[in-house]
């Protein structure tokens, strides 16, 4: 971890580099969205994760050409939702998505959510990699699937499918360390994001939380984006409010040492979002 900034970059599958923190824009409301992404890219953030279906997607692209940063700085994400699984409603999320941003290109697209049965799942893909053959994508993965997902998406790929899985992200925190899902995706040298590293800040009077903060003088926040960093995951904090997206950033000059991180080993799973991983049967 050492030498770490928010500018750092990870190597994707894919060839293309991710920066380490990502400003994640979920539940932020469009008209406040351009404000407060363009604040996050004055302090320094280099990554910005949307989705079509937070309605947003118009703002954040504002933001970064608003930002006067050069858009090879600067990782944008987007996600085909689960109501546009399948190659041709895929198809048509990705060039809607790509027209919203108006970026040029988009640096990731996900596919949000597993739902929609194997036929729905293989055919949002084909239409992942058909748009990142053509350019318009650089790097393609998933978000929300279960190991039986990945694994059937891996035997895909592998039967000339095409693509490679660059990313995944999930909802991962001490509450829902999902080590199984991580520990499948870091063996294949996919980057595992975790979104809602802060537990949507229902756990932060926990004693736990409390003693590392008090500990280390930094904020409960601060403690959980610094664990997901030490995990070697990207975490996506989101806040709307200007002192927090720079407290956030604030996570490169303390370390957790490894009795901290086991202090946070909590045998416990509860996801304060939806569920996919588990509840995605088929």
């Amino acid at each position: 971890m050492a030498g770490l900034s928010l500018q750092s970059t990870y190597k994707l599958v894919s060839g293309y580099e991710i920066p380490v923190v990502g400003f994640g824009v979920y539940q932020t409301p469009a008209d406040v969205t351009e404000r407060v992404t363009l604040k996050a890219l004055e302090l320094g953030y280099r990554h910005v994760d949307s989705a079509k279906v937070y309605q947003n997607e118009v703002e954040s692209a504002a933001a970064i050409r608003q930002s006067g940063l050069d858009r090879s700085q600067i990782f944008y994400t987007t996600k085909v939702p689960r109501t546009m699984m399948g190659y041709d409603n895929a198809k048509q999320a990705i060039t809607e998505s790509i027209a919203a941003a108006n970026l040029g290109y988009i640096d990731l697209v996900l596919i949000h959510a597993p739902y929609g049965g194997k036929e729905a799942r293989l055919g949002t893909w084909r239409a992942l990699v058909e748009a990142q053959k053509a350019g318009h994508i650089r790097s393609i993965g998933v978000s929300n699937f279960g190991i039986k997902q990945l694994e059937e998406l891996e035997e895909y790929i592998k039967s000339g499918g095409g693509g490679e899985i660059s990313v995944g992200q999930y909802e991962i925190h001490p509450w829902c360390p999902r080590d199984d899902v991580a520990e499948w995706l870091q063996k294949r040298n996919v980057i595992v994001e975790a979104y809602s590293p802060l537990v949507q800040g229902t756990r932060m009077k926990e004693q736990v939380l409390q003693k590392l903060s008090e500990k280390h003088g930094k904020s409960p926040a601060q403690i959980l984006i610094r664990w997901s960093l030490q995990k070697g995951y990207v975490p996506l904090p989101k806040s709307v409010t200007d002192s927090r997206i720079a407290e956030n950033s604030q996570v490169f000059d303390f370390t957790l040492s490894e009795d901290d991180m086991e202090s946070l080993n909590l045998d416990e799973y509860a996801p304060v979002c939806w569920d996919p991983v588990r509840d995605c049967k088929i």
